[in-house]
This record gives C-alpha cells, sequence and structure tokens, in this order.
C-alpha cells in the first residue's frame, strides 16, 4: 500500500511539474521569426562582423527587424543583397564600401631596424620586447600578424615586408584593425582617397632620419589643400575625412611621398620607390 501511494505522490507531482512547464513555456518563450533562419541562410556564412554585429544570424535578425539594410553585409556582395531584398520585400539599401588601410610605408627598403628581432614571429610578441626592433617606434614591425588574420586573404607581405591590402578583396572585417599592434590599420571609405601613410609624431629630420617616407609636419600639404582639408597636429597631417572636397593637389608638394592619392591598390610600390631614390 505505501509502494502505491508513494508511485501515485511521484505521478502526480511529475503531471504538477509538468503543467508548471508548460505554462512556463508559454508564458516566457520569445517568438522568432522564421524569416530570420531563412535570411541567415542566404548570408554567407563568414560571421566576420564587417556589418557591424556579432554574425550572420544576428545581422539577419536586424535585417529582418528593419534595422539594417541587406547591402550592409559587405562580403555577399549586390547579389546577396538583392536575393534578401526580394525575398523580404524591401529595398536592398546602398552601404558605404570601407576597405583597411595601412597608415604606414615605411618598408624595410626606406626604414631601418634598431636591434634584430630573433623571438617569436609576430608582431604582437615583438612589440611586447621594447615595441620591437623597428627604429621608428609608430612604424609597422612586418611580422605579418594581419596576413594571418585575414580569412578573406586580402592581405600579403610585399618585398618590403609591408602589408598590402587587396581592395577587391576586404570585406573591412576588422581583424586587421583589432590585431595589430601599432594600431596602424583603419577603415576608411572607398571614396576616401587622401591619405597620410605615417603615424610618426616627431618633426623635420629627426622623422626622416629614421623613415625616408616619415611625414615631417611641414604644413605644405595643409598649405596647398582646400582651407579644413588639412591640420598639422603633434609634427603629423591630419585629414578631416568628413571634408566634402578631398582633392589630389594636397599631395603633389610632399617631400617625402608622405601623403597619397590612393585608387585600389594601398599604396603605388613603384612609384614610391622612385621617389624615395631622390630624396
Amino acid at each position: 500500500m505505501e509502494f502505491l501511494s508513494s508511485v501515485g505522490f511521484l505521478t502526480g507531482l511529475s503531471a504538477a511539474l509538468a503543467l508548471v512547464l508548460v505554462f512556463a513555456n508559454r508564458k516566457l518563450s520569445v517568438y522568432e521569426d522564421p524569416r530570420i533562419g531563412q535570411v541567415t541562410d542566404m548570408l554567407p556564412g563568414a560571421n566576420c562582423g564587417a556589418c557591424g554585429v556579432p554574425g550572420c544570424a544576428a545581422f539577419a535578425e536586424e535585417v529582418v527587424g528593419g534595422s539594417k539594410s541587406p547591402s550592409a553585409c559587405s562580403v555577399g556582395g549586390a547579389d546577396s543583397a538583392e536575393t534578401i531584398a526580394n525575398f523580404l520585400g524591401i529595398d536592398a539599401g546602398e552601404a558605404e564600401r570601407k576597405i583597411a588601410r595601412l597608415m604606414c610605408a615605411g618598408g624595410c627598403d626606406v626604414a631601418g631596424d634598431i636591434v634584430d628581432y630573433q623571438g617569436f614571429s609576430s608582431c604582437r610578441a615583438a612589440a611586447v620586447v621594447a615595441g620591437g626592433g623597428k627604429a621608428c617606434s609608430w612604424g609597422c614591425l612586418g611580422l605579418a600578424d594581419c596576413e594571418v588574420v585575414c580569412t578573406f586573404e586580402a592581405i600579403h607581405m610585399s618585398s618590403t615586408g609591408l602589408p598590402v591590402v587587396d581592395a577587391d578583396k576586404c570585406t573591412a572585417c576588422g581583424d586587421c584593425v583589432e590585431i595589430c599592434p601599432k594600431d596602424l590599420f583603419e577603415l576608411r571609405s572607398e571614396k576616401q582617397k587622401l591619405l597620410v601613410q605615417c603615424k610618426s609624431l616627431l618633426a623635420g629630420d629627426s622623422a626622416t632620419d629614421l623613415c625616408k617616407v616619415a611625414c615631417t609636419g611641414c604644413g605644405i600639404c595643409a598649405a596647398d589643400a582646400p582651407a579644413g582639408l588639412i591640420e598639422i597636429k603633434n609634427n603629423l597631417a591630419v585629414i578631416d575625412n568628413n571634408f566634402s572636397q578631398q582633392t589630389e593637389i594636397a599631395t603633389l608638394r610632399c617631400p617625402t611621398g608622405a601623403i597619397l592619392w590612393i585608387e585600389k591598390q594601398q599604396f603605388p610600390q613603384e612609384q614610391r620607390a622612385a621617389e624615395v631614390q631622390n630624396i
């Protein structure tokens, strides 16, 4: 009799708990629009974060919710955006394409080392050892952390030890920005053609003694450019990227070639090499 009572008690308790779970599930469950999963399947699945959210599923949720347009996925491109837009019955939108730009042109042909670093082949490891072996403490260490971390194979190392960005492959995911211990990568709009490829804060000969293509803070570019486009701050030319009228004229009289007008390539190597031979 005791056995039957125990069984009956446990059966009743199980039934009560089941009812509680059913009630809780109905009250606490969060509805998920089935279109989120479908849009996720239409995305490239890179989960790179270039769209500004952590992963394709999160991006799909924002697209379905209307807070992002399909074109914000730079990896999928126009075809993917159009497919998603047609499925949801919305406009694909237009996103300003960004590209990772390297703020240093000091390769081994123009910038020297003060020590021969022999440790683990990594920029981050080298930076821990007195900032790396480069004479210019702001310069690229050239040990390819950015190339390794780029899952889209958009970065390769040049013969002078500098990373070169393939603009066609770059998705602006930001991995190179995060990995660089010298903070030399920036995500810039594809439309921004004017670039100062230097971060040195030294002035005049003090800068060029360490790197032949360093910005010396001379102010010629600021004088030649439209008023407000370029300002000299801490011995470095700084471009106002919100300025509506960018122009190549600011590059024409730069004595070191530190400021340049770019197209697709990160920097024109042959032209830069020819320039520094005359310095």
